[in-house]
């Protein structure tokens, strides 16, 4: 909702979050990448406290999981993609963390370990594994509180490692390390030196941080002008761990030209 990525909420004036929703569906295999972000508006809406509806697809909450049911269509080249994803979390937690000064943009790590089962028909494949779920928000745009950020989100054997870098638009720096174990329970570490990592195609600069041993980028998933995500293979608290990685550059997402690129990842349906 108010998606701080959509070119159409931007252009609008941000003054209706709720004409301007979305789910955002990305696919990674080994011959193929499968992306999905349609933007609605009000009228494909649909929400109470369990259930979040957006045109075909959804998000349900029975109080044990989430199920998210799919049914989208991909761009910039259309295909359909339609299918379940289930969500089982090990351990849940309600800590909040505000990101910035002002506490205008907070973070919630709502499940940061969990249990996920997919089965898609199109197209035809399924599998389970290791899962996280976590939410953002905001109450002003993303990029007036941000020049940039660093995240990962690392499996260890006893619940999760997350890392935060964030250049703020004052000036400021923030580094922040979470442990989460399959308990529940928070607890802060110091984050070890900082590494670069290599950049892609669109150059957006990426780094990571990690102990002795370093990180090792072992996939790239997404290369935008703006936003880049990977697979990575990094050494934290003791443990080498596989980690995903997203580097967020919003001095690039302010820009004219890259607002005018998003439309061709990120289409609209006005009626």
């Amino acid at each position: 909702m108010g998606s701080v990525f959509s070119p159409y909420y931007h252009w609008s004036g941000r003054q209706d979050p709720e004409n301007h929703v979305c789910i955002n569906v990305a696919l990674y295999g080994p011959q193929q990448h499968l992306w999905s972000m349609t933007e609605r508006g009000r009228k494909a809406l649909s929400r109470d406290p369990t259930r979040f509806v957006v045109g075909p697809s959804a998000l349900s909450w029975d109080g044990s999981g989430l199920t998210v049911e799919i049914d989208a269509v991909t761009a910039p080249l259309p295909r359909r993609l339609k299918g379940k994803v289930r969500l089982v979390p090990e351990a849940m937690t309600d800590a909040l963390t505000a990101l910035d000064a002002a506490s205008r943009h907070h973070w919630r790590p709502i499940a940061p370990a969990a249990r996920v089962e997919m089965a898609f028909s199109d197209p035809d494949l399924a599998w389970s594994g290791h899962g996280y779920l976590d939410m953002n928000y905001g109450d002003e745009p993303l990029e007036a509180a941000f020049r940039r950020w660093d995240w990962s989100r690392a499996m260890l054997p006893d619940g999760a490692a997350i890392l935060y870098d964030m250049e703020r638009r004052d000036g400021t720096a923030r580094s922040l390390g979470f442990r989460i174990g399959r308990d529940g329970r928070v607890a802060d570490f110091e984050p070890p030196a900082r590494q670069d990592l290599p950049m892609g195609f669109w150059r957006v600069r990426r780094a990571t941080r990690a102990e002795e041993g370093g990180a090792r980028l072992v996939r790239k998933l997404e290369d935008a002008p703006f936003y880049a995500r990977a697979e990575l293979e990094t050494h934290l608290l003791g443990e080498r761990v596989p980690a995903v990685h997203e580097s967020l550059d919003l001095d690039r997402l302010r820009l004219p030209v890259v607002r005018a690129m998003l439309p061709f990842r990120m289409p609209r349906i006005w009626w």
